[in-house]
């Protein structure tokens, strides 16, 4: 989640003004392809209650059917982030939760006709603009971050993650492909002033020809085109009008980052890194942060403190260059 000053109504906590919570102002409904299942999906985003945080509904399985975005919720990472609970699941969350997280949305209903968010154009662009289109109302009580205490790291093969205190959430990553549209490419940026929807929210899924084949051989990604995602063939990248950025494909690792951190339940303040991480490692990271008590803590922020974060950092990443390393092996 993003710290912002603007427009921020105060609620006092010991004395002091806090930042609160953020619902939306209205619902909005969007329809899109599901990625996997290649189904048109409808979904519609709704306001909620404060402290009841983001809560996925079916409602093709009827009014019971709820799925609470939280990392011990998380039933499989191999393809994506699947969410499961009393048997209903919904997958391809990441994206969402992104754009929810970097709104600064603490509650809201996500209403579906199907197992899958629907992939849009393969970033999060899209739900940040259906956020901004519904509006977004301060809500009478306030946020609950999640404050890093201790370093905390997990791996698994060449995939590392970590989370180490910080004055806000800052995302540092490196991918290494062994094909050269790819390569190597390391990312910092500070999500705070808009730096999610600026820097990182356009950033699309990507893809490699001949993985592609394979998956729709099995059934999987029969909803994927040059729409909704980069596909990359040897050295050259298929979609005609080429990339958004020229180190996109490191961006949207940090944008899946991003949505999987959201599943702790709060904003996390504290620096994450990851190296050649994807969603089973971003989940096994959150594990070993809830495992251990020593490592974290609820708390509030301080208006003050956001103010002084947001004023710190203050078009220090308006621009891909200040804090943005790129490099090709």
């Amino acid at each position: 989640m993003q710290m912002t000053t603007a427009g921020a109504k105060k609620t006092k906590a010991n004395g002091a003004a806090t930042v609160r919570q953020q619902t939306l102002k209205t619902s909005i409904h969007c329809a899109g392809v599901a990625l996997h299942s290649g189904a048109k999906v409808s979904m519609t985003l709704m306001p909620a209650p404060v402290d009841s945080g983001i809560v996925f509904r079916r409602a093709d399985l009827g009014a019971d059917a709820r799925i609470r975005a939280s990392w011990d919720r998380v039933v499989d990472t191999r393809l994506c982030t699947v969410l499961g609970e009393n048997g209903a699941t919904v997958g391809t969350v990441e994206h969402l939760l992104a754009a929810l997280s970097g709104c600064g949305i603490d509650n809201a209903v996500v209403e579906l006709d199907g197992p899958e968010v629907p992939i849009m154009d393969g970033s999060a662009a899209p739900f940040v603009f259906l956020v901004e289109c519904a509006g977004i109302v301060e809500q009478d009580a306030p946020r609950r971050v999640i404050r890093v205490l201790k370093p905390v790291a997990v791996e698994h093969g060449q995939a590392k993650a970590s989370l180490s205190p910080g004055k806000y959430l800052s995302m540092n990553f490196e991918i290494d492909f062994d094909n050269p549209a790819v390569s190597n490419q390391r990312i910092k940026l500070g999500l705070v002033n808009g730096t999610f929807r600026s820097e990182v929210a356009r950033a699309r899924t990507f893809g490699f020809l001949h993985e592609v084949e394979k998956m729709r051989a099995a059934g999987l990604a029969l909803g994927g085109s040059l729409d909704n995602a980069i596909v990359i063939a040897g050295d050259k990248i298929l979609n005609e009008d080429g990339l958004r950025f020229r180190d996109e494909f490191v961006r949207h690792k940090v944008l899946d980052a991003v949505g999987d951190l959201y599943l702790a339940g709060a904003p996390i303040i504290g620096e994450f890194t990851g190296v050649c991480s994807g969603h089973a490692v971003n989940n096994r990271l959150l594990r070993a942060l809830f495992a251990n008590d020593a490592a974290w803590r609820y708390d509030t922020m301080t208006q003050k403190e956001a103010d002084s974060v947001a004023a710190a950092h203050h078009g220090v990443l308006a621009s891909a260059g200040a804090e943005t390393l790129a490099a090709s092996a």
